[in-house]
């Protein structure tokens, strides 16, 4: 594909990386973690870690497998087709699932602004929904035309973001970040604890890997993007949350729908709340929308290797992957729905539950195969990063471990129906 033919360029492969991370997790993550106070910030430093040595892994694999798939392409290239297939799916279901789950968190922002858009189980579903098919809709308009949004929105979230980090570090309350550990655990406990938490709100480093064939220059664009997209979400990521958990009392923190939202009205007033209840909103259409672009590109690369059905090959005058648009909206459709009789919170943790724990098998896979086949020097970084992804998926827990590998079977079929078709 000429340079003419790829849409993105470095600051939409980067727009991509830091919106598909900055989604819903850095704004809700503050409950979650107001348990165990400032000793969160170790599970967030184990995490930046990780996330960092994953996104110099697949920076180094990008220079060496600059084409569509990221993952998928990886596991192909280095252990063949049944682990490239296993891969593929995994991280396919890992992002219709959390497609559903930011989805979700978008209808929850609109309710804090508009509290009738959601007072009913009904209505938050349908709000999600919404802005799930307005997300499909805009990349059905064309690969560029969603590289744009991407851009777009990620300068709308990650500025207010900053800024509300930056300016309330000076009115956090030291009273609220003691005891450094308020739980009855060791810190060893915390850390494994708050990692897979934290994990959630960093998901999305490797996004830009996976339309890298719709990437101008990718080989240079690609890694780059992915390093600097993940170090400027982790960190305002981490600025925010912690600030959050050092202005509200834990007690308060602990059972806020909205905790950055509280934090701000706190501080400034309920105009100050319900102003980053809409940057929230525009946070997580963002992420959606950059989701969507990377939910339809995955499977598309799949089925130019035979390992996907062939429909999620064909592209339409835009050269848009419209199957892999419309299937994959469909199904996280299909999962809000089905949990439409839930709460918000019961959905979005569902949602995550499913989404993180299929996602680390890819993070896994790809650091393996930096190391199995020799991909350049240094490969400590990749062995620090399979480390990592392993530590942090023995903290994932057995449910969500369960429902990963079920799914991850119930692939397989698919599987072997292709490959009997192509050897018949």
């Amino acid at each position: 594909m000429s340079s003419a033919g790829r849409p993105l360029g470095f600051w939409s492969a980067t727009a991509l990386v830091v919106g598909s991370m900055i989604g819903s997790g850095v704004f809700l993550l503050p409950a979650a973690l107001a348990p165990y106070g400032a000793a969160s910030l170790l599970g967030w430093s184990v995490t930046l870690c990780g996330a960092v040595l994953l996104a110099l892994t697949f920076a180094r694999l990008a220079m060496r497998w600059p084409q569509s798939g990221g993952p998928y392409v990886y596991a192909r290239n280095a252990f063949g087709e049944l682990p490239g297939f296993v891969v593929a799916w995994s991280y396919w279901v890992s992002v219709w699932c959390a497609n559903a789950a930011i989805a979700v968190a978008f209808a929850g922002s609109i309710g804090a602004i508009f509290p009738a858009a959601t007072a009913t189980p009904a209505r938050a579903a349908g709000c999600a929904l919404a802005a799930l098919w307005a997300c499909s809709a805009v990349n059905l308009a064309g690969v560029r035309e969603a590289g744009r949004m991407q851009l777009f929105t990620t300068v709308l979230k990650l500025v207010p973001l900053v800024l509300f980090g930056a300016i309330a570090l000076w009115f956090v309350d030291a009273q609220h970040l003691t005891p450094f550990n308020p739980t009855d655990t060791s810190l060893p406990q915390v850390a494994q604890a708050t990692v897979a938490l934290t994990l959630w709100a960093l998901l999305g480093l490797e996004a830009a890997t996976v339309p890298a064939g719709s990437i101008e220059n990718a080989e240079r664009t690609v890694p780059r993007a992915t390093v600097l997209g993940t170090l400027i979400a982790g960190l305002a990521t981490i600025l925010a949350c912690t600030v959050v958990i050092g202005l509200l009392p834990a007690e308060v923190l602990k059972d806020s729908q909205a905790p950055m939202a509280d934090a701000a009205a706190a501080l400034w007033g309920p105009a100050a709340g319900i102003g980053l209840a809409a940057v929230m909103a525009v946070s997580c259409f963002g992420a959606l929308n950059g989701w969507v672009l990377v939910s339809a590109q995955l499977p598309l690369a799949a089925a130019r290797d035979g390992v996907f059905p062939a429909f999620f090959a064909k592209l339409d005058g835009r050269g848009t992957p419209v199957a892999g648009v419309l299937v994959s909206s469909a199904l996280a459709s299909v999962l809000v729905v089905s949990n439409y009789s839930r709460s918000l919170v019961q959905v979005f943790t569902f949602s995550i539950l499913l989404s993180t724990a299929a996602t680390l098998l890819p993070y896994v896979v790809s650091s393996a195969a930096w190391l199995w086949r020799g991909v350049g020097g240094s490969r400590w970084i990749a062995a620090a990063a399979l480390l990592y992804s392993v530590y942090a998926l023995s903290g994932i827990g057995r449910e969500a471990l369960l429902w990963g590998g079920v799914l991850i079977v119930a692939g397989l079929p698919i599987h072997f129906v292709l490959r009997r078709r192509r050897t018949s």
